[in-house]
């Protein structure tokens, strides 16, 4: 899938606008952990970690 300048610069525009960036480091291994984890439950790695976070944030 190829996209046009303009799709790029909207795709720029909505993310610095509409999102934050978090980065975060974790002990080697367990990225592969997340990462299937997440695969599991049919969920991107970043949308897994952000539901973990929301519920837990929820039960505190």
């Amino acid at each position: 899938m190829s996209y046009t300048e303009a799709q790029k610069k909207a795709s720029i525009k909505y993310m610095s606008e509409k999102t934050d960036d978090i980065r975060l480091r974790v002990p080697k291994g367990l990225k592969d952990k997340y990462k299937a984890a997440a695969e599991e439950r049919g969920k991107s790695m970043t949308q897994f970690i952000v539901d973990c976070v929301e519920k837990e944030l929820k039960n505190a």
